[in-house]
Formats: structure tokens, sequence, C-alpha cells
């Protein structure tokens, strides 16, 4: 279970590539002498992300806009009401990610997102969350867990990359504290790989990628479930005309 102190602000660039197994596993040979799993290991995370009635914020991200903003509920592993779990406003300014976020207790969380009840522990953090609730009164729509390994450089911390396997969600049951459960969104044997930087990708790590042949995809885990679900559903209310 996280503790209080994760950094609360984070501010680089994340570049995501889509893995099969067989690379995977030569990446993680090839990375070996530069980088190392971080102290947290392998590790499951849960999220419930929040939408307009209408899913302007996810509809607006997979436009492709060069601003964009998304608000998730994040608990690593399964919480308790008494687990701290990080209330989580995510922006996207011209390909630079911005991550702001505070941490509470999981009942705390609830009762300010569902009831509105402040947490006692003012900042300015929670002020910008506030004022983004406020805007567009969003409400919980998906569910959306992962099993993620994650790594550090070993001469720069700054440095980082995330491996994110049997990412599933599900749009009902939409409370941490019901478990990790719902629907594939990838592929058997596919990865999804993120690096995270502050600036430029370092020599040795663009001679693995080239090599290896793995190039840089648009994905973002919400919207393409998204997507699936607005398929599934016209699929369904054509089968519904047709007959």
């Amino acid at each position: 279970m996280a503790d209080s102190n994760f950094n609360l602000i984070f501010q680089r660039v994340e570049k995501k590539y889509l893995l099969h197994k067989d690379v995977y596993e030569l990446f993680l040979q090839r990375i070996a002498p530069f980088m190392h799993m971080d102290e947290h290991g392998i590790h499951t995370i849960c999220n419930i992300y929040y939408d307009t009635e209408h899913f302007d914020l996810v509809r607006n991200s997979i436009e492709k806009p060069s601003y964009k903003e998304k608000l998730r509920l994040r608990s690593y592993g399964i919480p308790g009401e008494k687990d701290n779990v990080f209330l989580e406003l995510k922006k996207k300014y011209k390909g630079t990610v911005f991550k702001r976020r505070i941490s509470l207790k999981l009942k705390e969380a609830e009762n300010y997102l569902e009831h509105g009840i402040m947490p006692q522990n003012k900042c300015q953090i929670l002020n910008e969350i506030e004022y983004f609730i406020n805007f567009y009164q969003p409400t919980g729509k998906v569910y959306l867990a992962y099993d993620r390994e994650a790594y550090i450089g070993n001469e720069d911390s700054n440095l980082r990359l995330t491996i994110d396997h049997n990412i599933r969600s599900r749009t009902y049951d939409l409370d941490l504290k019901m478990g990790d459960y719902g629907d594939p969104l990838l592929n058997p044997g596919e990865f999804l790989l993120e690096i995270k930087i502050l600036a430029a990708l370092p020599l040795w790590l663009v001679d693995i990628l080239s090599d290896l042949k793995i190039y840089p995809v648009s994905f973002s885990k919400y919207g393409n479930i998204y997507k699936n679900e607005l398929t599934t559903s016209r699929r369904k209310e054509s089968c519904l005309q047709v007959s």
C-alpha cells in the first residue's frame, strides 16, 4: 500500500510504446546494465477516472488537443477505508505532462468526491482540484487497473520507465475497495511501455529502441476504453435497429 512519501508534483515528457512478449523480454535484457527495478517492484495500480455527464474530457483528449486534463482517484493495491489513496489532477500541454496530487484516506476522498465534504488539510493542489470539480462537475465513469513494473536509471534517477500489463477495466462497481477485476484492454502477450524523461532520451536507450524496432504510439488507457465501449454500444444499437 502506498504511503504519503510518494511525490505529489510531477513534470515530465512521457513516451509510450506497445510491446509484444518476445520484444518485452529482449528489452528488459538490454536495459539491465543501465536501469534497475525501483523499490516498489511489481505492483498493482487501481484508478477511478472522473468525467462529465457526456464524457467531454475523454472526448476532448481523443482529439489530441495541445492542452488536456483529467481527474482520477488512485490507489496502490486494493485499499481499505483507512488506507491512503491519491486524488490526481493530470494535465498535458504540448507533450509535457504535469501531475499534481494529494494524499487522502480513502473514506475522506470518497466523502469529498461523492458528497462534497472538503478534506481537513487544505492546500494549493486541493484548491486546483476544487476548481476543476466546480467547473466540470465530474462523476466516476471508469475503473481501471493494471500490473506495473517500474525501472529507474542507474546514473540518472530522472530517467524512469514503467511497463504495464494485464490492463483491465469496468464501468460498474466504481469503488476501489471492491477489487481489481475487469475486462482486458490489451491482447494477450501485449505490454504498454512508458518512458518518462525530463529532457532527451540517452543514446544507449535510443539505440535499444532502434535495434528492437520499438516505435512510439499514441495510446490512452481511458481513451481506448471509451472508444471500445462506444463501438460496442453502437453495434448493439445497430443490431436492435436491424431486428
